[in-house]
């Protein structure tokens, strides 16, 4: 009987797989053969431990040995055992195999959100638009202190004592500022014909006194 008929006839030891892998690198597929029986199961182990899917786990073991078969000469042994090389390549085409699925479903949750979320009207997004260039434009009309007191308060969402802490300011100068900055801010993004005093009713995000949508809480 020959040799490679021998491998059919006896499971090999973990020894005998560096030379098995050797022989199967040179096309003996008796040799693969006898590898696969040893490597299988260990394999697909670690695949369904991460994938917990009897299928996908198959699916990763059968690309695995596939691997093994295709690259079985770049096999290097002071790297560790081959099982453990089969194992690490078992593993990490696993956790690829997740980290696909999820970024699959990510862009599906993200295309079905876009298709049930009403669309904005053209001159909606056109008004809000011109909204915040009015804001950008009024706030660099404000000096160097109003601006940095109101973008704190609005655009940060500190309030007026963690301001004066931040900045080291006392809080009275921190209200004076955000106060005054609040009246120039208004007078210069007030739509044309409304008044823009401090009774006046502001246009833009500064509309509603407090933290803007969205700020630090």
């Amino acid at each position: 009987m020959s040799s490679s008929r021998s491998i059919d006839c006896h499971a090999p030891a973990g020894g005998d797989l560096p030379r098995l892998l050797q022989r199967a690198a040179r096309g003996d597929e008796d040799a693969f053969e006898a590898l696969y029986r040893v490597v299988a199961g260990p394999v697909y182990g670690v695949a369904l431990r991460t994938l917990h899917s009897p299928v996908h786990a198959e699916e990763v073991a059968q690309e695995v040995l596939l691997e093994l078969w295709r690259t079985a000469a770049a096999y290097r042994p002071e790297r560790g055992s081959v099982m453990t090389w089969a194992l690490t390549i078992a593993h990490r085409r696993a956790v690829d195999r997740v980290r696909s699925a999820r970024a699959s479903a990510e862009r599906d949750r993200r295309v079905g959100a876009q298709e049930t979320a009403p669309s904005e009207p053209p001159e909606d997004q056109a008004v809000r638009s011109l909204d915040r260039q009015r804001v950008r434009s009024a706030l660099g009309q404000l000096s160097a202190v109003q601006r940095e007191a109101v973008v704190l308060a609005y655009y940060g969402g500190y309030t007026q004592r963690e301001i004066a802490y931040r900045i080291g300011a006392p809080l009275g100068t921190v209200k004076t500022r955000i106060r005054d900055g609040l009246i120039r801010l208004r007078a210069a993004i007030a739509p044309e014909g409304e008044p823009a005093g401090p009774g006046a009713r502001p246009a833009g995000p500064f509309s509603v006194p407090g933290r803007l949508p969205g700020a630090r809480r």
